[in-house]
C-alpha cells in the first residue's frame, strides 16, 4: 500500500554532465520496448554493475531523478516507468503487479541484464519481489523497502483504508483510479512462495510506516537468508524522511557480504 512519493527532478544529458528536466523524459538515454500491445518506457545511466530502479505508485523515472544522477557514477542504473505511468501505456484491463513484473522482464532480457542489483519502494518492492520468484536469474539482490504481501488490515494500518475510501470520490482521471484500484486490491503473494527466493534480499520499512511492522517482520521471516532493516524515526517515505543513512545501508548491502548467521549459530560455531 503506498502514495504518491515526489521528488526534485534532476538529470544528466547525454555527455554525462547533469541538467534540468531530462531524467524521465531523455530520448537519448532510454525510449519505449513492447509487452505485447503494451509500450513501455524505459532510460539508462552510467556503467558497471546493473542497479534497476522500481518506483511506488503514482511515481515515475522522473521521481527518482536525483537518485539515478548519484548512482549513475557507480552502477548502470535502469529505470522503467511502471504501466499506467510516466510516459508508458496504460492498456483498459485490470492493473496487476505481476504485469508490471513481466514488463521489467522483458525489459532486463531486451537490455542483456542478468544477476542485477534492485532497489524497489512499495509498488516497487512487490515487483522485485515476484520478479525473484518468478525470474531468479534477473535478481542477484533486491533491496525491497516499503512492501505488502496483501491488501488488507493485517498487512496495512487500518486507518490508511478510510482515507483511500475518502479519495475516491475526488479522482476524475482513469489513471489515478486505476492506480488507486491496485492498491485496494493488490497484491495476493502467499508466503510459501516468498520461500522460493534465491536471490540476496534485504526487507526495509520504517517504524512509522503504513505498513505494519509485524507484516514487515512476516515478509523477513518467510524469506530464506534475508536481512531487515527498520528504520526509526520514518515513514513509508524511508528513502526520503533518513536519506543519508538509506544510501549508506543500500551502498553496504550491493557491495558487501552481509552478515547472515544468527548469534546462536555463531555461539555454536564459536565452541567447535
Amino acid at each position: 500500500m503506498k502514495l504518491t512519493l515526489l521528488l526534485s527532478c534532476i538529470t544528466i544529458a547525454a555527455i554525462g554532465q547533469v541538467r534540468s528536466v531530462e531524467i524521465g523524459n531523455n530520448p537519448a538515454a532510454g525510449g519505449f520496448f513492447k509487452n505485447g500491445t503494451v509500450n513501455i518506457y524505459y532510460e539508462v545511466y552510467g556503467t558497471g554493475k546493473p542497479l534497476v530502479i522500481v518506483h511506488g505508485n503514482g511515481g515515475s523515472i522522473r521521481g527518482r531523478a536525483s537518485f539515478i544522477e548519484e548512482f549513475s557514477r557507480k552502477y548502470k542504473v535502469i529505470a522503467m516507468d511502471n504501466r499506467c505511468h510516466g510516459k508508458s501505456d496504460c492498456p483498459a484491463q485490470h492493473l496487476t503487479y505481476q504485469q508490471m513484473a513481466e514488463d521489467l522482464n522483458i525489459l532486463l532480457a531486451r537490455l542483456n541484464a542478468d544477476s542485477t542489483f534492485i532497489w524497489g519502494h512499495s509498488d516497487g518492492a512487490i515487483i522485485g519481489l515476484l520478479l525473484a520468484m518468478s525470474h531468479p536469474d534477473k535478481v542477484k539482490k533486491l533491496l525491497a523497502s516499503g512492501a505488502n504481501l496483501r491488501p488488507d488490515t493485517t498487512a496495512v494500518d487500518p486507518d490508511v483504508f478510510p482515507l483511500l475510501d475518502k479519495m475516491k470520490p475526488s479522482l476524475k482521471d482513469s489513471l489515478q483510479i486505476k492506480r488507486l484500484q491496485l492498491l485496494l486490491t493488490e497484491p495476493h503473494i502467499p508466503t510459501r512462495d516468498l520461500q522460493t527466493i534465491k536471490a540476496d534480499v534485504l526487507i526495509m520499512a520504517g517504524d512509522r510506516d503504513f505498513i505494519r511492522n509485524k507484516h514487515t517482520l512476516e515478509i523477513f521471516d518467510n524469506i530464506p537468508g534475508a536481512l531487515l532493516c527498520i528504520l526509526p524515526g520514518t515513514s513509508h517515505g524511508v528513502f526520503q524522511d533518513r536519506e543519508k543513512w538509506f544510501k549508506e545501508i543500500l551502498y553496504d548491502f550491493f557491495e558487501k557480504p552481509q552478515q547472515k548467521l544468527t548469534s546462536v549459530q555463531l555461539m555454536k560455531n564459536s565452541m567447535k
